[in-house]
């Protein structure tokens, strides 16, 4: 591992050339940032994701080829443990593009028009495993998509596919969907953070999920959570 040990690994992947020499130059300025690569497309974000193992991938998500949604898909499942988190870079909030994103299992969204500030913060919440967005955010975004098909082919999640998990696991999903915090859903089932974190984490092993972003995807799909129900 190159650089100093607590540094966060940053792979950055923008198909402009303008846009992805600026994001790198930024964090390449900032203290406790290193990137460790440059990618112009899909494909080249996969192998040097591969070659580096990054804590964080910035991409992009429309490049000609093959797509960040699909580069998040590939890059997820060929990943040695633990994952880099995909943070995805879009133009738009409302878009099924990025909703796509965040099933395949991208952390978290950013817009591309968002300050310095706001970009480093962002990082650095990804690599710390923070929920990027305030949970209405990301349940606007997926209530607004979640009954489309996705423009690229992802896990089936049918409600046949909870039955793996129990009781309480499923609790804790459905209030996960809900956009509650740990802390929210220990209240609300009178448990402790450290055991709904348990239950979250069995919950997403056993359906194949990779982030919390996707868990809730994977809530309002498979009927758990039904659009426009209160929460």
């Amino acid at each position: 591992m190159t650089g100093k040990q607590e540094d966060i690994r940053v792979l950055v992947v923008d198909d402009q050339v303008l846009i992805r020499a600026g994001v790198a130059a930024l964090l390449r300025a900032a203290p406790g940032m290193e990137v460790v690569g440059e990618a112009a497309d899909g494909e080249e974000a996969v192998a040097l994701a591969a070659a580096h193992r990054p804590d964080v991938v910035l991409m992009d998500i429309r490049m000609p080829g093959m797509s960040g949604i699909a580069a998040t898909e590939r890059i997820l499942e060929e990943a040695a443990d633990p994952a880099p988190r995909v943070l995805v870079l879009t133009t738009f909030d409302l878009d099924e593009y990025v909703y796509a994103a965040l099933r395949a299992g991208a952390a978290g969204f950013l817009l591309k028009d968002a300050g310095p500030q706001r970009l480093l913060a962002a990082v650095t919440a990804v690599a710390g495993g923070d929920t990027l967005f305030a949970p209405t955010v990301t349940r606007r975004l997926i209530e607004a998509f979640t009954r489309r098909q996705p423009p690229e082919t992802g896990p089936e999640r049918p409600a046949g596919a909870l039955e793996v998990l129990t009781g309480r696991e499923r609790e804790v999903l459905r209030l996960t969907g809900r956009g509650l915090s740990n802390a929210g859903i220990a209240d609300e089932l009178v448990i402790s953070e450290a055991t709904v974190k348990t239950h979250l984490n069995r919950a997403m092993a056993k359906l194949g999920l990779c982030s919390r972003a996707q868990a809730v995807v994977a809530a309002y799909e498979s009927g758990l959570v039904v659009p426009g129900s209160p929460g």
